[in-house]
């Protein structure tokens, strides 16, 4: 079985409470959430997965990943 190996994007909620959202920039339209990092990234496998099986199942194409996103820290002076 050929493996696919996409980026994900977990970004935490405005409202702690509603825990975290994660989207693969890759497949427009995918996305899920979850109260932990763990659980939205699990939850992001079972929509990626259901979300690929119904583009095979209309005849469209799988997208290919792109591994395009750099995520870096970076520190600014504050203004005075």
């Amino acid at each position: 079985m050929k493996r696919l190996t996409y980026e994900i994007v977990i970004e935490r909620e405005e409202d702690p409470k509603a825990g975290f959202s994660v989207y693969c920039p890759d497949i427009p339209g995918c996305f899920s959430n979850g109260g932990t990092v763990a659980q939205a990234r699990k939850n992001m496998i079972e929509a990626m997965l259901l979300h690929l099986e119904v583009l095979r199942e209309l005849g469209k194409p799988v997208p290919k990943p792109k591994h395009r996103v750099i995520v870096e820290e970076l520190t600014l002076p504050q203004a005075a």
